[in-house]
């Protein structure tokens, strides 16, 4: 293979998910369902990766999803970035999931957000553009609020039954490998984390 080399990491959300490709050739693949503890798993499993996943390129998912899984995943991208001097973009995790699900046009992402709310975003299927912007919202709400009829992320199943219709296109964690089907527009220098809502944590008031 004589591509550029690409590393691509989320932690967005369950899955600890690596990917490592040379032009669009997929070298390597790992997809760890961990729930938690990605701060441990993340440096040892691209470092099992072919040549330590060295590559030309990193790109990081930035969420929206878990505070800690976002934030070790955009520090890992960096640090390697900046070890092997090269550049680094973050892209939308939800995206990533549209560009898993395949769809041939618009469809609905819906993922677990915290307090019991959805994180929902529509996006194009052909090139994983957001159509709209990102809400948190209750399952009542997630409903209602885009008329999409495939919807496809970990919440996708809660916000059907609570619509009480669409088409189930897949449940899946965000998966690195299928990042090659982000269009390059929908990629961002800015690479810090999406959270989609308000921290719990509240400073203390001064005293």
């Amino acid at each position: 293979m004589t591509g550029q080399r690409l590393l691509v990491l989320d932690t967005s959300g369950a899955a600890c998910s690596i990917a490592l490709f040379d032009g669009a050739h997929l070298l390597a693949e790992r997809h760890d369902l961990l729930g938690r503890g990605h701060a441990e798993r993340i440096i040892p499993a691209i470092a099992d990766l072919p040549e330590g996943g060295r590559a030309d390129e990193i790109r990081v998912g930035c969420g929206p999803g878990s505070f800690t899984g976002l934030r070790v995943g955009i520090a890992a991208a960096r640090a390697l970035a900046l070890g092997w001097g090269v550049p680094v973009l973050g892209f939308n995790s939800l995206a990533l999931i549209a560009a898993g699900a395949a769809a041939d046009g618009p469809l609905l992402i819906a993922t677990e957000g915290g307090h019991g709310e959805l994180f929902v975003q529509p996006f194009d299927g052909a090139t994983c553009a957001a159509l709209a912007p990102l809400q948190s919202l209750a399952p009542d709400m997630a409903a209602h609020a885009h008329d999409m009829t495939r919807v496809a992320g970990s919440g996708a199943a809660r916000l059907i039954a609570a619509r009480g219709s669409g088409v189930l296109l897949s449940a899946d964690e965000p998966r690195a490998r299928d990042a090659l089907r982000l269009a390059r527009s929908v990629l961002t220098d800015i690479v810090s984390p999406i959270y989609g809502r308000a921290p719990d944590a509240k400073p203390a008031p001064a005293r």
